[in-house]
């Protein structure tokens, strides 16, 4: 290997590294906006084929680094060995680094174009966006997602969801890339010169938009729209959660925990993802005590349990939020619509049925039959169950329904002590600024919180800790958002701009070639 590929390289590793170092558990999100650069760097003047290996390499470094976490949820939780385990983190990272990869590829072939600014940014929100819905999706740790606490640039995903700072970040890269590359002939290309101007009125509208959704948001609702909420974070131990023989110490726990929060008239008392670890809707003592805590407080209660349907010769399960009304009875519930392949489901079993033996503890879940907001009395719930958080469209639906709140319930305890937790919470934060409406978020193990319609974390707990959360949530947020009424429109049209600006030559060019 030539000393120029191997600096190119460790150039592709180093922006790996910076990409990682932008999200939480570290405390250095500045980075983001330097963190394209050594990638660019090394892709410059390279072939479509070689940008694309280094690419890959970014996104295997940054991946790997980001999701390591995935090791212990698999060696420890799903009875894969340690070899398996670390395979399948790799393939996945793999995946992911196809897309980095793509975009790598994709500039250097339009590297010689005029505008490269504005499209070498929409090249990137483009497959992000593809990342989001493709085989499922996973829009896990994009761009935007490390400006979480930088509250003001990401006040306009109400307009263009957690893109709009993505194509901001990926913009200002490109620029102090392209300044620097062409510093000595930086005056006279105009074209460069037009769009870092540009660039800085479009971030200098973004923070100013911010600034202004900042100070709307933050005035108080009437009282009447007020509620109190009260988050039981059990803290239950995942080696013992599912121990039938522990199942009395765990309602028995929650029971407590919910009694000591009574002191501050919860109207709405939440519960993380399956607190309740056996079949609810089977009556037994121990479902009793769960009516009564409700009844008792007299609150909303939703919990996490699963349940079933028999269909035909056959039984249904299903990862179900559970309402119970402050009369203690069961008055509706939700059942988990995008489930967790190869953990809740194995997709595509019936042509790769081999796969069951390389995950032997997948569940076999099935998918809800309704994404409808849950009226608990006269509020209207989104419930979001574990990661359904990370995706756009699943909150946003229940909201173009009539959810005036979210609720979010989850069990991080598979992600151990890792940042992982840290970072589900924080892209959850998206969900609230995009349609305006306030979380509730439950976790097993942390991190719970609430989360108000400006994003601000009003609430929150640790993780690993036995906590009891309380706040204020208004109910009385109505408006339906531009991007909670058009959806992704800003990231789609950035895709099919892109998509022309690619394939039009390639017709013209067959057309010539014709003639």
């Amino acid at each position: 290997m030539s000393q120029i590929s191997a600096n190119k390289n460790l150039l592709a590793i180093a922006s790996g590294l910076l990409l990682t170092a932008s999200f939480p558990p570290l405390k250095t999100d500045w980075l983001i906006w330097i963190a394209l650069i050594p990638l660019l760097i090394s892709i410059n003047n390279e072939t479509p084929k070689r940008a694309f290996r280094l690419g890959l390499i970014t996104g295997l470094t940054h991946y790997v680094t980001l999701l390591y976490w995935i090791i212990n949820v698999l060696a420890n939780y799903g009875g894969l060995d340690m070899i398996t385990s670390i395979f399948v983190l790799l393939l996945l990272a793999l995946y992911l680094s196809l897309f980095t990869g793509a975009f790598s590829a994709l500039i250097t072939i339009k590297m010689h174009s005029r505008i490269k600014i504005f499209l070498f940014a929409a090249i990137w929100v483009s497959l992000e966006y593809l990342r989001t819905f493709f085989l499922t999706g996973f829009p896990w740790g994009l761009l935007g997602h490390s400006l979480y606490s930088r509250l003001s640039l990401i006040q306009i995903a109400d307009i263009t969801g957690v893109y709009g700072p993505s194509f901001i970040i990926a913009a200002v890269n490109i620029s102090i890339f392209e300044i620097i590359n062409q510093r000595r002939h930086i005056l006279k290309n105009r074209y460069l010169i037009i769009e870092t101007i540009l660039l800085i009125v479009v971030f200098a509208l973004s923070l100013s938009y911010g600034k202004m959704a900042l100070a709307r948001y933050s005035i108080i609702k009437p009282e009447n729209t007020m509620i109190n909420a009260a988050i039981i974070q059990g803290n239950i131990d995942q080696s013992v959660k599912w121990d039938i023989s522990f199942q009395d110490k765990t309602i028995i726990k929650y029971s407590d925990m919910t009694k000591k929060s009574f002191n501050t008239s919860p109207d709405i008392v939440v519960w993380p993802e399956t607190a309740v670890p056996l079949f609810f809707q089977d009556e037994n003592p121990l479902t009793e005590i769960i009516y009564e805590i409700a009844k008792e407080g007299n609150t909303h209660l939703i919990f996490g349990s699963p349940g079933y349907k028999r269909d035909s010769d056959r039984i249904l399960y299903y990862n179900t939020a559970w309402y119970i009304s402050p009369e203690g009875e069961i008055k509706g519930k939700y059942s988990k619509n995008h489930l967790v392949p190869f953990g809740e489901y194995v997709p595509f079993h019936n042509l790769i049925p081999f796969v069951y033996r390389l995950v032997p503890s997948a569940g076999d879940f099935s998918k809800g039959e309704s994404d409808a907001p849950l009226m608990l009395g006269s509020i209207s719930s989104g419930i979001l169950i574990c990661y359904e958080a990370i995706f756009p469209d699943l909150a946003r639906e229940q909201v173009r329904k009539g959810a005036s709140i979210f609720i979010n319930i989850t069990n991080d305890a598979w992600f151990g002590y890792s940042g992982a937790p840290f970072q589900h919470l924080f892209i959850s934060v998206f969900r609230a600024i995009e349609n305006r409406r306030p979380m509730i978020r439950s976790a097993n193990t942390g991190v719970s919180a609430i989360i108000d319609p400006r994003g601000i974390v009003t609430a929150q707990g640790d993780i690993f800790t036995d906590e009891i959360i309380t706040g204020r949530v208004s109910t009385g947020y109505n408006e339906k958002t531009f991007y909670t009424r058009n959806g992704d429109i800003f990231a789609l049209s950035l895709s099919i701009i892109c998509l022309l600006i690619f394939f039009i030559p390639l017709f013209y060019s067959k057309a010539s070639v014709k003639k």
